[in-house]
């Protein structure tokens, strides 16, 4: 497949004020492989790989955008939980002049701004009106249902979310297949290059977010399915082991309530984050949102 960046943002024209399902991609249904014999983070539970059985069902082509989600609030004046906490994180080298903010001892890169929440992501004085077709970001898992309520769709599972990025693929390790980003060259999708945290080359052209569609599809033309923004998924994190330190985890992962989130982000790097490959997956509570949080919505066929 070729590295080229596609010029066009199919997405972003379809669909970039309303819910209208113009860019909306039918996945078959069948047996196919989810989760990987070989692990890179045992502990996320990414494998074993195992056979699983799913209807036919409809995929958004992109996550859904700024314009998009922009049209749910105008229709709904919905509020997120960012909004309502006050408060959201923002990656350090996004702060604006002036903003002072704490960062987690354990994540010292992300920054608690108050005021950052989905219209405003980098805090107040930030705005999406300049990026319509950027995927909308610090959106929780219980926003992201309340507008799939609205849009009249439901996110996808675990499942269907791995079975349509492999885009009919038996066992890809990206959806593009198993060629190797690299920071030189060959970008396939938007993640870090150079040495995270401290220096992004932006040899992509991207420092944060880009619109969504700007990659090439995958096999079942869908965008975006690695790199850009975390999406959403229905299902709640189990790591599927009965080792003590799974038990462990899946006690602390149903007290929070978390929920299974795919395909890594802008900030992830093969040295920090190498979780952009398929089988890959983290766990959030479903309050949680960041400057690199999104989704996409599912049909019934």
């Amino acid at each position: 497949m070729t590295a080229a960046i596609a010029t066009a943002a199919p997405c972003a024209a379809a669909m970039p004020t309303s819910t209208r399902r113009d860019h909306v991609v039918d996945i078959p249904g069948g047996g196919t492989t989810i989760g990987t014999d070989a692990p890179v983070f045992r502990d996320d539970g990414e494998g074993p790989a195992r056979r699983v059985t799913l209807r036919a069902f409809r995929l958004d082509a992109c996550a859904v955008t700024n314009a998009r989600f922009a049209a749910f609030v105008a229709a709904t004046d919905y509020r997120t939980e960012a909004e309502r906490f006050g408060w959201s994180f923002v990656f350090r080298d996004f702060l604006l002049p002036g903003q002072v903010a704490e960062s987690p001892e354990a994540t010292p890169w992300w920054c608690k701004v108050e005021g950052a929440f989905w219209h405003a992501p980098e805090g107040p004085g930030s705005s999406t009106l300049d990026r319509p077709d950027h995927p909308v970001v610090h959106v929780s898992w219980t926003d992201a249902m309340a507008f799939a309520g609205w849009a009249g769709g439901r996110l996808p599972s675990e499942a269907e979310w791995e079975h349509a990025a492999r885009g009919g693929a038996t066992a890809a390790r990206f959806p593009w297949g198993d060629e190797e980003p690299t920071d030189e060259a060959g970008h396939l999708c938007n993640i870090w290059q150079g040495d995270f945290p401290l220096r992004n080359t932006l040899a992509d052209g991207f420092a944060g977010t880009a619109s969504v569609g700007r990659y090439p599809p995958n096999g079942y033309g869908l965008f975006d399915m690695a790199g850009n923004v975390w999406e959403w998924t229905s299902d709640p994190f189990r790591v599927r082991s009965l080792g003590m330190a799974a038990k462990a985890r899946n006690r602390a992962a149903t007290a929070a309530r978390e929920r299974v989130m795919k395909g890594g982000s802008y900030l992830c790097h093969r040295s920090h984050c190498y979780r952009y490959r398929i089988a890959a997956r983290v766990g959030h509570s479903p309050d949680t949102s960041a400057g690199h949080t999104g989704f996409r919505l599912a049909y019934d066929a």
